[in-house]
């Protein structure tokens, strides 16, 4: 009897071991190698949003260690099937993190010395913000606002910028900023959505480039994509090309019926919509299914703010980012769409 008790409390031991994953502290360079070798980017920034907003890594989303319920809040967004990267400033809030993850099965690579060495050592840093949404896999689709209109979507090794622009508001510098890029789409000729410098510093050898006729037209490269069409991309993420124009009379000449694009990606099973300039048209009443909306507003060139609500209504996303809305006041969003998860984003 006692032989069968030692026996099972030796299982017991290792069972409760076996769940605990795997935990490394890493220097910058080691930390920067670990995750350009990964095919699944998965990084937490646990400071505070304050401190998140002041500076960041690229693709980080900001989870505080100190809020309530962190480790649910790392459960709802991240599955353990793949590392996960956590840091802080100096890597003393990112190790009890780590400790707390790989605990309850996740592996973890922490940044010693957090921010101050990362930063010390001139590694890049981003002041984008950064959504992270999961796919029906449990794998993460990053989605970065990086200003007006322009939106980069990470998944696995895939990335796709959407409207990419160099001066708009801030100056964004692509080929030190980001890595190149498997897929560009260009909804529109304007040029707050075209910028050829933009999209030559994001090629690379097999960059793909989906644009519509009259963005073709200007620059000359790229495969034309019109309403109503779709294509297979990379990755096995489908894309599909729908009708993007004004409807209101007078601003007919901003955005004509059958010139420019919205799109609509699906990632996984995720489905994210990026609208392009448009008001509230009626083939939006076709969207199925959208877990993720990009909606412009701004008049006299987009949608009002009361647009935008009923567009919202009828397309029934999960989660709703206004985009391209300049100066636009969105106080009244919320009161307007109480049953929604609005992002505001700048």
């Amino acid at each position: 009897m006692k032989q069968i008790l030692a026996t099972a409390m030796i299982f017991s031991f290792f069972g409760l071991f076996s769940c605990i994953g795997k935990s490394a502290d890493l220097r910058p360079d080691g930390f920067l190698e670990s995750l350009n070798s990964s095919n699944d980017i998965r990084i937490i920034d646990v400071r505070t949003q304050p401190e998140y907003e002041e500076g960041h890594l690229q693709y980080a989303i900001n989870i505080d260690w100190d809020s309530a319920n962190f480790i649910d809040k790392v459960r709802n967004t991240f599955d353990n099937k793949s590392p996960l990267y956590v840091y802080c400033r100096t890597g003393r809030r990112s190790a009890a993190a780590a400790s707390a993850l790989r605990r309850i099965g996740y592996e973890v690579y922490n940044l010693a010395g957090g921010y101050v060495a990362w930063l010390a050592e001139g590694k890049p840093v981003t002041l984008y913000n950064v959504m992270t949404f999961s796919a029906d896999d449990g794998s993460q689709v990053n989605i970065t606002f990086i200003k007006h209109a322009t939106i980069s979507i990470r998944h696995k090794e895939i990335s796709i910028h959407i409207d990419p622009v160099t001066e708009h508001g801030k100056h964004t510098d692509y080929a030190t900023e980001f890595p190149k890029a498997d897929v560009i789409l260009v909804t529109h000729e304007h040029g707050d959505h075209l910028d050829d410098a933009a999209i030559t510093a994001l090629t690379g050898d097999k960059t793909l480039l989906y644009l519509n006729q009259s963005s073709h037209n200007a620059i000359g490269k790229g495969t034309v994509i019109a309403n109503g069409e779709s294509v297979e991309l990379p990755g096995e993420i489908k894309l599909e090309a729908v009708p993007a124009y004004n409807i209101t009379p007078e601003r007919n000449r901003f955005h004509p019926k059958g010139n420019g694009n919205g799109y609509v990606l699906t990632i996984n099973g995720l489905r994210v919509y990026v609208a392009g300039d448009t008001e509230e048209i009626p083939e939006m009443a076709y969207l199925k299914d959208i877990d993720v909306a990009f909606l412009p507003v701004n008049q006299p060139y987009t949608m009002t703010v009361e647009q935008l609500a009923n567009a919202t209504k009828t397309i029934k996303p999960k989660v709703l980012v206004p985009y391209h809305y300049s100066q636009t006041d969105l106080t009244s969003l919320p009161e307007q769409l109480p049953d929604f998860d609005i992002r505001l984003v700048k």
